[in-house]
C-alpha cells in the first residue's frame, strides 16, 4: 500500500512525474493498472494546482527572476520554441518528454492559453503518456521476464 502511495506522490512531484514513476512502479512489480491510475491522478492533481494557481506562481517566478537576474531558463526557451511552432496542443503533448508537465502548463498559460484550454490539453497529454509509458513498460518488462 505504501508503494502505491509513493507512486502517487512521485508522479505529483515535478521532474519525477509519470515518465519516471510509471516504469519504476511496474518494474518494482506493482500492478500496471494501479500504477498508471495513481500516477495519472498524482501528476494531474499538481498540474491542476499550477493551472488554477497560475497567477500566484507567476508572481513568485517574476520575483525570483528579478532577484537572480536571469531572464529565461533553457527549459523555458525550449517551451517557447514548441509554443511558437505547435501551440498549446503541441506544448502539452511534447511537455512530458521535453520539459515536464508542470512547466508545459505554466508556459502555456504564460503565453496566453486559457485555463480551460490548458486543462483540456494537459489532461489529454498526461492520459496519453500514462498509457504509453505504462503499456510499453509492462510489455517490455513482461518480454524480459519471459525470455531472460
Amino acid at each position: 500500500m505504501v508503494e502505491y502511495f509513493l507512486v502517487f506522490l512521485g508522479a505529483a512531484i515535478p521532474w519525477f512525474e509519470i515518465a519516471l514513476v510509471i516504469p519504476l512502479g511496474i518494474i518494482r512489480g506493482l500492478s500496471p493498472i494501479w500504477v498508471m491510475i495513481l500516477a495519472f491522478v498524482g501528476n494531474m492533481s499538481t498540474v491542476l494546482i499550477v493551472i488554477y494557481g497560475f497567477q500566484r506562481v507567476q508572481q513568485w517566478m517574476d520575483k525570483r527572476m528579478e532577484k537572480s537576474g536571469k531572464t529565461a531558463t533553457k527549459r523555458t526557451e525550449r517551451g517557447k520554441r514548441i509554443w511558437n511552432k505547435y501551440g498549446m496542443p503541441g506544448l502539452a503533448l511534447c511537455g512530458p518528454i521535453l520539459i515536464g508537465t508542470h512547466i508545459a502548463a505554466f508556459i502555456g498559460l504564460l503565453f496566453g492559453a486559457t485555463k480551460t484550454n490548458t486543462t483540456i490539453w494537459m489532461t489529454i497529454s498526461i492520459a496519453f503518456w500514462t498509457l504509453v509509458f505504462g503499456l510499453v513498460t509492462a510489455a517490455g518488462f513482461d518480454f524480459f521476464v519471459r525470455n531472460f
